[in-house]
C-alpha cells in the first residue's frame, strides 16, 4: 500500500518540483505541469519515454497532448493524494524533457 506524503515529506520533496515549474492542482491533492517542445515528434517522444517508465512503476499520469504541448497531472489514486511515486515520476519527466 502506498501512503500519502506527510507534511515533512511535502516540504522536502515538493519544493524542488515547484522550483522546476510544477504547481498544486486547485481543489485536489495533485501536482501539474505544462511541458512545451519544439514540435509534435519531440512531444510524442517525451510521452513515449514517460509511458515506458510509468508502466514499470505501475503509476500512470493523467495527461493531455496537443501538437507540441503536454499537460500533466500526477496523483496517486491508491492513497487519494500525493505520494513518493508522484515525486519520482515528476522528477523523471523533468530530466527527460
Amino acid at each position: 500500500m502506498v501512503s500519502a506524503l506527510n507534511e515533512e515529506e511535502r516540504k522536502k520533496l515538493l519544493e524542488p518540483l515547484f522550483a522546476h515549474g510544477w504547481s498544486m492542482v486547485e481543489g485536489r491533492d495533485a501536482i501539474q505541469k505544462k511541458f512545451a517542445f519544439e514540435n509534435f515528434v519531440r512531444a510524442f517522444a517525451f510521452m513515449t519515454g514517460v509511458a515506458l517508465k510509468a508502466e514499470k512503476m505501475d503509476h500512470h499520469p493523467e495527461w493531455f497532448n496537443v501538437y507540441n504541448k503536454v499537460d500533466v497531472t500526477l496523483a496517486t489514486h491508491d492513497c487519494n493524494g500525493l505520494s513518493t511515486r508522484d515525486v519520482e515520476l515528476a522528477t523523471f519527466m523533468d530530466k527527460l524533457a
